[in-house]
């Protein structure tokens, strides 16, 4: 009988044993002590700890490089030079750099652990990103499963950004979630407005941001957004905007949208805007789009649903928006005129207008978007 009881006892010595040597061995092992990264060939000398990756290193200093997935290695926008031998490229890597960044040693931040000092060349307009505590003034819902956020901005903010750039939603740990957790979302609010930021967030099933957003976000609630991240803007030209969204993808549109009526310059340039959705229950901010329509001579507002409900008094445009963005190419827009295509939505919708606009000979340098992953 002592042997049955001596024996688990036994074994729970030895494993609590073999435990304490793992961590401390760990500790030794991973323990890489204070380390500085040098960023720009000395313009910021960084003092961190050792072992995080450098995406987390630089967003502790308040260097925040851009990754719209939060750091899990599956945006590619965390994009970096690394001077310094920090080993050979990882498989996490490769399928989002070209052969040429990968001979320039770009690395993806998230991916690259600090291990040593090391140097690193990033673009100067990071210095400009800040982290901001914003407040929750209003939450609003559009459709059955996009929330619109207003937040109010700290008395003081300089937040100056493009319409079409995004910022970085983080969301506190919840539930099973046990660290915060960050997200990219599209700007909606016009930039001129200094005392607000506006998101657009839509419902992703399993979304850690998401599922907080519309599960447990409050009016009054304190948010952090780190802005402003991201290069998708109007270009300063006279071509045709040749615009394409679908769902949450509405929100850099508002935004650009809004500052155009702000600035004149939707009355002097030709705007046609394609907005695809399943059913009646996913459009929204109709009332506004056919107010524009109806001011300005040069806005052209074109909604299709690709399932129509059987009873909807739907007299707009059915099919794919892909489908109707190639009816309007062949029939209603000007050929002749130079066009520039901006696009906000899933992977899989860009990746498809974008070959309806190559098709109609639409330079793919010319094409600007945002893919979020």
């Amino acid at each position: 009988m002592a042997t049955l009881f001596l024996a688990p006892l036994s074994l729970g010595v030895i494993s609590a044993v073999l435990g304490a040597l793992i961590s401390i061995t760990d500790r030794i092992v991973n323990n890489y002590g204070d380390v500085v990264i040098d960023i720009n060939s000395g313009k910021k000398d960084l003092n961190v700890k050792g072992g995080s990756p450098l995406l987390l290193s630089l967003a502790e200093q308040d260097i925040f490089v851009p990754s719209a997935c939060g750091g899990r290695g599956s945006c590619g926008a965390c994009k970096v030079k690394v001077l310094s031998d920090v080993g050979p490229h990882l498989p996490t890597e490769t399928p989002y750099l070209t052969k040429e960044e990968q001979a320039e040693n770009i690395r993806l931040s998230c991916q690259v652990k600090v291990k040593q000092s090391l140097e690193i060349e990033i673009p100067e307009e990071l210095f400009n990103i800040q982290k901001l505590t914003t407040k929750v003034k209003k939450i609003t819902d559009v459709t059955h499963d996009i929330k619109e956020v207003l937040l109010e901005l700290p008395e003081g903010t300089d937040l100056q950004y493009q319409p079409g750039q995004y910022g970085q939603f983080e969301v506190p740990p919840y539930n099973k979630i046990k660290e915060r957790t960050q997200r990219a979302y599209s700007f909606s609010s016009n930039p001129n407005d200094k005392n607000h930021l506006e998101f657009l967030i839509r419902l992703v099933p399993g979304g850690i941001v998401t599922t907080y957003v519309h599960e447990h976000l409050q009016e009054g609630q304190s948010i952090n957004v780190v802005a402003p991240v991201g290069d998708f803007k109007v270009q300063k030209t006279d071509a045709q905007m040749i615009c394409v969204a679908g769902g949450s993808g509405m929100a850099p549109f508002k935004s650009i949208f809004s500052h155009m009526v702000d600035t004149g310059e939707i009355e002097n340039r030709e705007v046609w805007y394609f907005f695809g959705a399943r059913t009646t229950k996913d459009l929204f901010y109709l009332e506004w789009l056919a107010d524009l329509e109806k001011k300005y001579k040069n806005f052209h507002f074109i909604p299709a649903l690709s399932e129509p409900e059987e009873n909807a008094d739907w007299k707009g445009e059915t099919g794919l928006i892909t489908e109707v963005l190639k009816s309007y190419l062949e029939t209603k827009i000007d050929t002749e005129k130079t066009k520039e295509g901006y696009l906000c939505g899933s992977p899989g919708m860009l990746d498809a207008c974008m070959i309806v606009m190559r098709q109609f000979g639409m330079d793919e340098n010319k094409i600007y978007f945002d893919k979020f992953a």
